[in-house]
C-alpha cells in the first residue's frame, strides 16, 4: 500500500470526509483492521479564503505548494488536494513536488465516463470560482463534456451557502430546498448528470438519494480514486 498525501483544511469539514471515506474504503477492500497510510497537512482556511476573494491565486499556489512539499517530505507518494476550488493552483502544486498529483476533475470525468459512457451534458455545482473560471470546466470539456452551470443569481446562492453555512458545519433545510430547485432547473435545461463540484455540498445533498439524473459526489470519487491508486500494486 502506498502513502496518500492530503492537503486539507479547505474546509476541515470536507477534509474530515476525505479521511473517513479513504479509510472506510481501505477497510472495505482489505478487511480486518486495515486502514490507509496517509500523510496530511491542514492549512489555515481563513488565510486561503482571503487569497481567493482578493484574487491572489499566485500566493495561494505558493501556500499549497509548500504544503505539498511538506507531505512529500513526510513520505507521501501522491498529492490529493481535498477541495475542488483550489485545483485552480494544481499546476503550481504539481510543479513543487516529484510525486504525482491526482487531479479531482480528471478523476470525476473518469467516473462519469465509466458509469455512463453515453452521457455528454453535465451540470456543475460548486463555488463561484469553480463554476465561472476555466480551470475546472476546461478540464471537463477536454474530456468531451458540455458543461452547464446555473444562472447568475443561483450561482450566488450556491456560493453563499458553501462559505456561510457548509464550511461552518451548518446544514439548513431551506438551503437544501434551494439547491434542489437549482438542480431541477439544470436538469430541465438539458443536464444529463450533475457534478457536486464542491466537497462540502455532500453535507447538504445526499449523493445516494435517487435523483432524476446521476449525481457525482466529487469528494467521494476523489477519495476512492486515491485508494485505487494506493492499492494498485496490491490488487
Amino acid at each position: 500500500m502506498k502513502t496518500i498525501g492530503l492537503i486539507g483544511g479547505m474546509s476541515w469539514e470536507s477534509t474530515a470526509e476525505y479521511y473517513r471515506i479513504i479509510n472506510e474504503t481501505v477497510r472495505d477492500r482489505l478487511g480486518g483492521l486495515h486502514s490507509a497510510k496517509i500523510a496530511m497537512v491542514s492549512v489555515e482556511f481563513a488565510e486561503i479564503e482571503a487569497m481567493q476573494v482578493e484574487g491572489r491565486w499566485d500566493d495561494a499556489g505558493v501556500a499549497l505548494a509548500q504544503a505539498a512539499r511538506q507531505i512529500e517530505a513526510a513520505g507521501a507518494e501522491c498529492v490529493v488536494i481535498c477541495t475542488n476550488t483550489m485545483h485552480r493552483v494544481a499546476d503550481a502544486v504539481q510543479a513543487a513536488v516529484s510525486i504525482p498529483l491526482l487531479h479531482l476533475a480528471d478523476t470525476t470525468a473518469g467516473r462519469v465516463r465509466s458509469e455512463n459512457p453515453e452521457l455528454r451534458i453535465i451540470g456543475l455545482f460548486g463555488t463561484a470560482f469553480t463554476m465561472e473560471q476555466e480551470f475546472y470546466r476546461a478540464r471537463l470539456e477536454a474530456a468531451g463534456y458540455t458543461v452547464l452551470v446555473p444562472e447568475t443569481a443561483d450561482r450566488a446562492i450556491i456560493h453563499r451557502v458553501i462559505y456561510d453555512e457548509l464550511c461552518l458545519g451548518i446544514v439548513r433545510e431551506e438551503s437544501r430546498a434551494e439547491y434542489i430547485r437549482i438542480m431541477e432547473a439544470l436538469v430541465d435545461n438539458g443536464a444529463e448528470g450533475l457534478i457536486l463540484g464542491c466537497t462540502e455540498i455532500e453535507l447538504l445533498i445526499d449523493p445516494d438519494q435517487a435523483w432524476r439524473v446521476p449525481l457525482y459526489p466529487t469528494s467521494r470519487i476523489h477519495a476512492q480514486a486515491a485508494v485505487d491508486w494506493a492499492l494498485e500494486e496490491d490488487s
